[in-house]
């Protein structure tokens, strides 16, 4: 017998194990189905992260770490524990040993990517890193484009900007304001002398058949821009002296807005509670919108109004208070301040310096911590100073509009919580180490108000907060001292007045009907104005240097609206823009007054939404506005002869019709005389050579005819 080969005993081996298990096998058929997850080709929920540092070998590791950490809180990164792939792969170099500083992350769902792309663009990874993020799907795009030469694009014909500064090169130095009645937005011009004059009433808009504003109307700080509000479509500005368009911002339900104080950004929200973007910022030179917010921050109640958002004086932050912080923004990159909060325990309200970037704030007594109101510098977050309060009920903050003072009313209560009682801590910022002083006051204080760019301020304090007499106090930050000088041999001498810092009391008027004042822009004057419903509408115009006081009034008044310059101040009874009938509808119109209560017209309207003055920039420094109050007598000259030349031209326009008629009912008459000359010589034919006009051929006698109208005779003794 043959001996058997390998193949025989590899085959004889196959059947014995057959035959061993036969009987364990079913007759069915095998069609084996494995259920595979989805096979996922569009990679839509990654995302390519650039703009990272280059490392070597040993610090891969490390920078991933840092990467995951990072990318993680942004949402759920895709893992798999049996290949040990965490979602995160960062390529290398083997030849240079070095990353190639890029990473790809892949998240669970897209909507996860898309915040990533969202929020991590631009985020500053380091000092001298600002990470990139994209899509993958939109680099696999730009992967798939033909490389080509790169051909020049022609750039697009210059079109020139509307100069947002036309209207400060008026000869005359008018203010302009802008007023909201039924159907009509109109700007006007006024000089503070006589009757406002049209600028603009939206003409070229109403041959278009459209309406340039169909809500409220707004300034911006600077005056540079007019922005109107069309809820349907969102916020259109215009600018230069024909009121062109220059710029439109989407955001449908528009209610308010608000520029910042250098009008680089303009912010808008529609006070949807239900909208995640109920509030844009947008850029207002390029329209790009930078972020959007809801309308109430993280953890704060949905019951109260929402938080508002605060633009520093310089543009450079946006800050809103949240639940025990405060949110503070960068623009343009609208990122958090240092990538965290400002941390504020118990915070109720706070403010921005008007000319420097701090914040101030205070907080209520909490746990065994009192209450107390906090100077925060920006960036640095330094704590400039702190003042604790005790046994405080609520405090309200009032800024100098220089930033060199800032009043807190504090409203304090009784360890029985049943009497209340004010007092005012002042606050001196340009001074070192900020020293703050105490003014108590006895009486309710129900106003505050700081004379512009001066150390004066003003308050309405009554002993009752409800009575309807109430006193108005002065007090200055600064009291007027005479310096006496003892020179060697002679004896002291009274030298000029100087200041020195220290709070005295200047006067206090007694027994006035008022709840609301308003210092004018240049200082000096105040209204005093019994606004509302329930008031007199007394309007009392006070000089507070030289207490010369007029009484007007105003019935219905609910309004008091100073120009920049200082000039002229409108009184105001406005209804709000919908909300049904308006109960006074038949006061509704405005009263323009000079600063010293001289009425100079008034208008009235069926339906009258807004009035509002166009802002416009103080350009002169307090040493040069004193210069030119000292020195103001050698252009009274000057000033004295523009206001003659501009009272002229505005009666030569005024008469302009009058000297026309004028000037053709001569040339009428000349005409007729040349005609009644050409016929002379027909006249003296008709009349046998005798001339009517010769005075030769007249005799000329004069009497004189003396009548007594009456006499008196008096008998002196």
């Amino acid at each position: 017998m043959a001996p058997m080969s390998e193949a025989d005993d590899i085959a004889a081996d196959l059947a014995n194990e057959a035959a061993a298990l036969d009987g364990y096998f079913s007759d069915a058929p095998l069609d084996p189905q494995p259920q595979y997850p989805d096979l996922m080709d569009s990679f839509e929920n990654a995302v390519i992260i650039s703009n990272l540092p280059k490392v070597k070998k040993e610090k891969v590791e490390k920078l991933t770490k840092v990467v995951m950490k990072l990318v993680s809180r942004i949402g759920t990164l895709v893992t798999d524990p049996d290949s040990g792939y965490t979602g995160v792969d960062m390529p290398f170099n083997e030849e240079t040993n070095s990353s190639l500083g890029f990473v790809f992350c892949e998240y669970e769902t897209l909507e996860e990517a898309k915040n990533a792309v969202e929020v991590l663009n631009d985020y500053k990874f380091d000092k001298n890193h600002s990470l990139a993020v994209i899509p993958y799907i939109r680099a696999q795009q730009l992967a798939k484009i033909e490389k080509k030469e790169f051909q020049q694009p022609e750039p697009a014909p210059f079109v020139e900007r509307p100069n947002t500064t036309s209207w400060l090169e008026d000869p005359n130095q008018r203010d302009e304001f802008l007023t909201r009645q039924g159907k009509e937005t109109t700007v006007y011009w006024s000089d503070g002398k006589n009757d406002p004059v049209v600028d603009y009433d939206g003409s070229r808009e109403k041959e278009a058949g459209v309406a340039w504003c169909e809500y409220y109307a707004h300034w911006s700080p600077l005056g540079s821009y007019l922005a109107t509000l069309v809820p349907s479509k969102g916020v259109i500005l215009w600018s230069g002296a024909k009121y062109e368009k220059s710029g439109r911002f989407p955001c449908p339900g528009v209610e308010f807005i608000m520029f910042s104080p250098q009008e680089q950004f303009l912010l808008t929200s529609n006070n949807r509670r239900e909208d995640p973007n109920a509030v844009k910022v947008f850029n207002v030179q390029t329209g790009k919108l930078l972020r959007a917010f809801p309308l109430y921050p993280p953890n704060v109640s949905t019951d109260g109004p929402p938080p508002p958002f605060q633009w520093s004086n310089d543009d450079s932050y946006l800050a809103r208070m949240g639940h025990g912080l405060i949110s503070i923004y960068e623009t343009p990159s609208m990122k958090l301040l240092d990538r965290r909060s400002l941390a504020a325990d118990g915070i109720h309200e706070f403010q921005w310096s008007p000319k420097a970037n701090i914040l101030a704030y205070w907080a209520p007594e909490h746990g065994n911590a009192p209450a107390h109101v906090d100077l925060i510098e920006i960036p640095s977050r330094k704590k400039l100073r702190q003042k604790n309060l005790f046994n405080v009920t609520k405090c309200s903050m009032v800024w100098q509009n220089d930033g060199e003072y800032l009043a807190v009313k504090v409203t304090r209560h009784t360890k029985s919580k049943k009497t209340l009682y004010n007092n005012i801590e002042l606050f001196r910022l340009n001074e070192a180490g900020i020293p703050v002083e105490m003014l108590d006051v006895k009486d309710a204080v129900m106003a505050l108000s700081w004379e512009p760019r001066g150390s004066r301020f003003a308050m309405i304090h009554a002993e009752n907060p409800s009575s309807t007499k109430v006193n108005v106090s002065f007090y200055d930050m600064m009291k007027k001292v005479e310096a006496t000088t003892q020179k060697k041999g002679k004896k002291g001498g009274v030298q000029p007045k100087t200041e020195v810092a220290e709070l005295n009391l200047v006067e206090t008027l007694d027994g006035k009907q008022c709840n609301c004042i308003f210092w004018s822009p240049a200082g000096g004057t105040i209204i005093m104005a019994g606004l509302g419903d329930s008031a007199s509408g007394t309007l009392e115009f006070y000089d507070v240097n030289t207490k010369n006081l007029t009484i007007k009034e105003h019935y219905r008044a609910n309004q008091v609206l100073w120009d920049p310059s200082g000039r002229t101040v409108a009184t105001v009874v406005s209804q709000p823009i919908g909300g049904g009938h308006f109960k006074f509808a038949m006061d509704n119109g405005y009263i323009l007054w000079t600063f010293q209560g001289k009425q100079l017209c008034q208008q009235s309207y069926e339906t009258f939404y807004q009035l509002v003055w166009r802002p416009r920039e103080n350009l002169l420094s307090k040493p040069e506005i004193k210069k030119v109050r000292k020195n103001l007598k050698k252009y009274e000259k000057q000033f004295d002869k523009a206001d003659k030349d501009r009272q002229r031209a505005l009666k030569l326009e005024e008469t302009k019709g009058k000297r026309a008629l004028r000037t053709t009912y001569r040339q009428l008459l000349s005409r007729l005389a040349e005609y009644r000359d050409r016929q002379k010589t027909q006249r003296m034919d008709l009349l046998n050579g005798y001339d009517s006009e010769d005075e030769s051929n007249y005799v000329v006698s004069e009497q004189v005819i003396e009548t007594v109208m009456n006499t008196k005779e008096d008998v002196v003794l």
